[in-house]
């Protein structure tokens, strides 16, 4: 498959290459379908997915090659400062959903179904996951499942949405369940395994696995033939998938499987700490508006 180099973008030096943080880096094959992320399963190459919820980060985000954006219901609490993703509004979600394809618009973007948008009224369900597709602008969408949802799985494909299947811990149950892991007995693990498999006869194109032993993502990577993106899964998994702001530094609080990579909330005080500096002194440089010739004297 031809592998283009982003507009403005040089490829790579030998010199370049031969560095690992580097050479593991390659421009992406634009622009990424579901079919290109199949071609990545295929080839054994593992793809990077990051959260994504405004048009400039995914820009960015596009610009460095991430292929896969997922516009999670985390938004919720990263954007809005609400307790927990079950609080994510429908329109709200649809909206940033169409702002991020507008920023990275050769990318995958997958777009989170918020609580209680699909899980009342299978009608409803396909209803919303189209206007994520047709409003939002959405590649695909995601769905917190278990067996029992094949049925709505099956009927969204059947529909021509893409829908990715999401098990193991899921969030939008933190009510019922609290936060924690999943697969952890043989028991819960030989579920999950089913639902997976389930998942891909009912039509999912891939899968999402949050907070579960590799082991068991191993045995769902064996059983399936679908990408299938972890999240806190263990490196079996094709893809890896964190949130950005965990990634970035700029949470007071990150889950074990999303160390910060570097610290950009210190550096955003820093700045913001630079500016107040300027502020204070009037050291704002030289005023870049003048009045016109002789209509100062006016005033």
């Amino acid at each position: 498959m031809h592998m283009s180099t982003a507009a403005g973008q040089r490829p790579p030096t030998a010199e370049a290459a031969s560095r690992p943080e580097d050479a593991a880096v390659q421009p992406i094959c634009r622009p990424v379908t579901l079919r290109t992320i199949q071609k990545y399963v295929e080839r054994g190459e593992k793809f990077a997915c990051l959260t994504c919820y405004d048009a400039t980060t995914a820009r960015w985000l596009q610009k460095a090659g991430v292929p896969v954006l997922l516009v999670g219901d985390t938004a919720a609490e990263m954007i809005l400062g609400l307790p927990s993703t079950i609080h994510a509004p429908l329109e709200f979600l649809i909206q940033i959903t169409a702002a991020v394809k507008r920023g990275a618009p050769d990318l995958h973007v997958m777009a989170d179904m918020p609580f209680m948008s699909y899980q009342a009224d299978e009608a409803e369900g396909i209803r919303n996951a189209g206007r994520f597709m047709t409003d939002g602008l959405a590649d695909s969408v995601k769905v917190e499942v278990d067996r029992t949802f094949a049925p709505l799985v099956e009927r969204m494909a059947r529909a021509g949405v893409p829908v990715v299947a999401h098990i193991g811990c899921r969030p939008q149950q933190v009510k019922l369940r609290g936060y924690a892991s999943a697969g952890r007995t043989a028991a819960e693990a030989r579920e999950m395994i089913a639902a997976a498999v389930e998942m891909e006869h009912a039509g999912a194109c891939m899968l999402l696995i949050e907070a579960a032993p590799n082991e068991v993502s191993q045995h769902v990577v064996q059983k399936t033939s679908i990408p299938v993106i972890g999240c806190g899964a263990g490196a079996a998994c094709h893809g890896q998938i964190v949130v950005t702001q965990d990634l970035l530094g700029l949470t007071e609080w990150q889950p074990s499987f999303a160390s910060p990579i570097t610290s950009l909330g210190d550096e955003l005080v820093r700045s913001a700490q630079a500016w107040i500096r300027k502020v204070r002194a009037s050291d704002l440089g030289q005023h870049p508006y003048t009045m016109m010739q002789g209509e100062a004297q006016k005033l």
